[in-house]
């Protein structure tokens, strides 16, 4: 009898580690649903934020001046990080970041990262900033090293080593904030979606100091054919350049592990006046394009409505809306092609999904496709 009490025994005690050991690897492998908040134009409203369907938010943006990280708006930027610290209150494990730089306010960045004492100068300018309002990290979005962004930027060759070289003193500076707090402080970048930015970069040596890199998987459009901003796949009506799985599979082969890039995703679309001779939409001549409407407005107000039809490409796993008569054509993200990228995210072990911007799809329907199938 006794010696079925202990076997019974280390039957409860080896099915209670195995219960442990799962539930550790459940934990490890937790996709993070990371979410740029804008609060470069002013006071953002962070009221409608749902914080327990996300586990980061980054801040966007911080701007770089004289070789520092700048508060180009200090009076909302300090309401804005103390409203978003608020919402710790209703998901106490959510991260939020500072992400400097963006499209429009990378053009100091290779000044910034030129010498020892420029990018000591612009680490430390940075972690004081989430010191003082007391947040987790910083993402870095510098677009882009290198090789030219917005009109105006300056680049260098010697960007490549430099963008090494400042990410590794921004690491030395957390770790020393994270010793004196006794709490982890995340490190991550938004990279461009394409093969140029490899080539002017050292992912594998860049990667060691991260957290994150953030796979800025939109913006693929074309301004010359009408064609998909964001899509997973290629398609097989156009020839494309870019897609996300080609964009995944490229850092990967560069040497950044599958657990550390994130699936982009736009909550926002890319518009455009295809050319009078347009019958198709994809694949047709653009006239003219421009930034495109949020997708809670396209849901709600576009999709098959006034001659907007709503069309999807199959192999490219991407929606598009197209007016025959107008002539209108635009290209987004929708639940479907969100359920794809979190499938592939799932079936790759990648880190999780990342996506900008909130506040263009305030009704949630991206957001709660990804939760859906993440979780």
């Amino acid at each position: 009898m006794r010696l079925v009490k202990i076997l019974i025994g280390f039957t409860f005690l080896g099915a209670f580690v195995f219960m442990s050991m799962r539930s550790d690897n459940v934990a490890i492998r937790k996709k993070v649903i990371i979410g740029y908040v804008g609060g470069y134009k002013g006071l953002a409203d962070l009221s409608k934020i749902d914080a327990n369907k996300l586990t980061h938010i980054n801040y966007a943006f911080i701007n770089v001046k004289n070789n520092r990280a700048f508060l180009n708006r200090e009076a909302t930027d300090t309401v804005n990080f103390q409203n978003l610290n608020k919402l710790k209150k209703v998901n106490p494990d959510i991260k939020i970041l500072i992400s400097i730089g963006g499209w429009s306010w990378s053009e100091n960045f290779s000044d910034a990262a030129l010498t020892d004492t420029s990018r000591k100068a612009f680490a430390s300018s940075a972690v004081k900033i989430i010191e003082k309002y007391n947040l987790d990290g910083v993402d870095v979005d510098w677009e882009y090293p290198g090789i030219s962004g917005e009109e105006g930027n300056v680049y260098r060759p010697e960007d490549k080593e430099n963008f090494t070289l400042m990410l590794k003193e921004l690491r030395l500076e957390l770790d020393t904030l994270e010793k004196s707090r006794n709490t982890k402080k995340l490190l991550t970048i938004a990279v461009g979606g394409f093969t140029n930015f490899i080539k002017h970069t050292e992912m594998d040596k860049v990667q060691q100091y991260l957290d994150y890199v953030n796979l800025m998987t939109y913006d693929f459009y074309s301004a010359t054919i009408a064609g998909h901003h964001t899509n997973l796949y290629p398609s097989k009506t156009i020839t494309a350049e870019h897609s996300a799985d080609k964009t995944f599979k490229e850092f990967l082969a560069a040497g950044v592990p599958a657990n550390k890039l994130v699936m982009g995703i736009a909550f926002y679309s890319r518009a455009f006046t295809l050319k009078p001779n347009s019958i198709n939409g994809l694949g047709d001549s653009v006239l003219s394009s421009r930034y495109g409407k949020g997708y809670t407005f396209i849901k709600d107000s576009l999709i098959n409505k006034n001659g907007l039809i709503f069309y999807r490409d199959k192999e490219a796993k991407a929606p598009y809306i197209f007016n025959k008569t107008t002539k209108e054509y635009m290209t987004f993200d929708d639940e479907e092609s969100v359920k794809e990228k979190c499938k592939y995210v799932l079936k790759n072990d990648m880190g999780g999904v990342m996506f900008w911007e909130y506040s263009s799809d305030m009704n949630d329907y991206l957001l709660n496709q990804i939760n859906k199938t993440l979780k």
